[in-house]
């Protein structure tokens, strides 16, 4: 600076010290992100004991495998494959990759091709009295422009930061739709190998009332037994034919339903017949850890996403109160469109932009970006609570599941026992037909009541496994 003036030197002095003081408040203003601490929880609920749990890192990625059904395998992969919510799942993320990358173009210099033509007349105010004798002319100019923004307050990293967090909830959206869609595939196909079970009951009471019927008859023929043992027979074997139509109609829907999810129309697709007894459910469900679980659940990450997303956006908001630093410069070719000699130009330009008053916009910005993040906290916290209350009712319903499949067992033992006596007291003369009705009706409602205890706990381990941290591992979609 020995070259410069007194006054250029005092001028260039003070404007380092204000660049110093702009640029160390600038540091000081940045919002950086935090990651809520994991929690601190052990354990989900109380329980006596659940003895196919085990907890730890969690469910494997293909947790549907912990079923032991080739068929199930099938199936959630073709739906992995086809199912269009997946599809329109992945764009969304695609989309939000390019946003980031669109995003992270700021940090870069600016080129662009300009070109300008302009048809002039000096008025006196520029030529005096010349202006008179001075012709109208025409000229053009051309060339780059660069333009440069220094992201001194942090401005352009806080915006790369919200499409990043953006790109971070549609990753987790989309791993949420996959565990979704694998879910209700094996869900609707444990319906499907429940309801086939049920209507293979239903058919085997009804061959039995005819059976039955058969008999009675005869012995009516024969004048050992009344006409109304006859009416009370077929009554019955009347009812229970009404129990199989809407079992078939919610076949025919959960058949429907998984066609819809594998991406195919029901016209097109046939779903495979699932048996219960094909099942073999493993030993040991894996869950995962309350430490863990905050890691693996996909409505937790993309609730943190939205969090993250919150404190970016206060950092934008922070930024906008301090100063905007740009550097533009612009060389090109000027000349007259007439013909003539045309001659190169150039300019560099340096300018700050800073807030001084907007009605008090940029603050209420500042604090609504404040509040907006509290929001996005609170809405983590309850998603938090949220699951962890889905994984204890889970562990619960399984608990309780036992119990009620053993309970169930043990009435169908006792139905068939109780059936088979007062079958024998009938022919024996000792026992009215009603009393056979009523024993053939409790055995009914013990087998189906077997068949929907075995069929809910094979539901309920599914929903354990899904909320504990269930995963499905896609291939990937390219990153940013």
């Amino acid at each position: 600076m020995s070259d410069l003036n007194p006054r250029t030197r005092r001028t260039a002095g003070a404007m380092s010290v204000l660049l110093t003081a702009v640029l160390g408040t600038g540091c000081a203003s940045r919002i950086a992100y935090v990651r809520p601490p994991d929690p601190s929880q052990t354990q989900y609920v109380q329980l006596n004991n659940v003895p196919q749990v085990s907890f730890g890192d969690g469910p494997p990625d293909a947790w549907w495998t912990l079923l032991g059904s080739g068929e199930i395998n099938r199936l959630v992969s073709l739906a992995l494959k086809n199912n269009q919510s997946l599809a329109s799942a992945q764009a969304h993320l695609a989309a939000a990759r390019e946003r980031i990358r669109a995003a992270r173009g700021a940090w870069y210099p600016q080129v662009d091709a300009t070109a300008a033509v302009q048809r002039t007349r000096y008025g006196a105010p520029v030529l005096g009295s010349l202006a008179k004798d001075f012709p109208p002319f025409s000229a053009y100019a051309a060339g780059p422009t660069v333009s440069y923004d220094f992201d001194v307050f942090g401005g352009t990293s806080s915006r790369v930061e919200k499409a990043a967090a953006s790109a971070q909830y549609e990753s987790a959206r989309l791993d949420a739709v996959a565990l979704s869609v694998s879910g209700n595939v094996v869900i609707e196909a444990l319906q499907s190998a429940a309801l086939r079970a049920q209507i293979r009951v239903v058919e085997g009471i009804i061959a039995d009332d005819e059976h039955s019927l058969t008999l009675i008859r005869a012995a009516r023929e024969a004048g050992a037994v009344s006409e109304m043992d006859v009416f009370s027979a077929q009554s019955q074997t009347d009812r229970d034919r009404t129990l199989l139509p809407p079992l078939q109609q919610e076949l025919s829907v959960a058949h429907d339903v998984l066609s819809s999810l594998v991406g195919a129309a029901p016209s097109d697709w046939t779903a495979p017949d699932m048996d219960l007894d094909d099942l073999k459910l493993a030993q040991h469900l894996p869950v995962a850890l309350p430490s863990e679980l905050v890691h693996r659940r996909p409505d937790i990450g993309a609730a943190e996403a939205q969090l993250h997303a919150a404190s970016a956006a206060l950092g934008i908001a922070t930024a906008n109160l301090y100063p905007h630093f740009t550097l533009s410069a612009a060389i090109g070719e000027q000349g007259l469109l007439g013909g003539g000699p045309s001659e190169t130009a150039w300019n560099i330009l340096g300018s700050l932009t800073a807030p001084i008053f907007h009605g008090g916009a940029l603050t209420a910005e500042r604090r609504a970006a404040q509040d907006e993040y509290l929001a996005a906290f609170a809405a983590y916290r309850q998603t938090l609570l949220d699951a962890f209350s889905q994984v204890a009712a889970s562990l619960q319903a399984l608990d309780n599941d036992a119990a009620s499949l053993s309970a169930q067992r043990q009435a169908l033992q006792s139905a068939g026992a109780s059936l088979s006596l007062t079958r024998q007291a009938y022919a024996a003369g000792d026992a009215g037909y009603i009393q056979v009705l009523d024993a053939q009706r409790l055995h009914q409602q013990a087998q189906l009541g077997e068949v929907q205890a075995n069929s809910q706990r094979y539901v309920d381990a599914v929903k354990l496994l899904l909320a504990a941290g269930g995963r499905v591992e896609l291939p990937p979609t390219g990153q940013p």
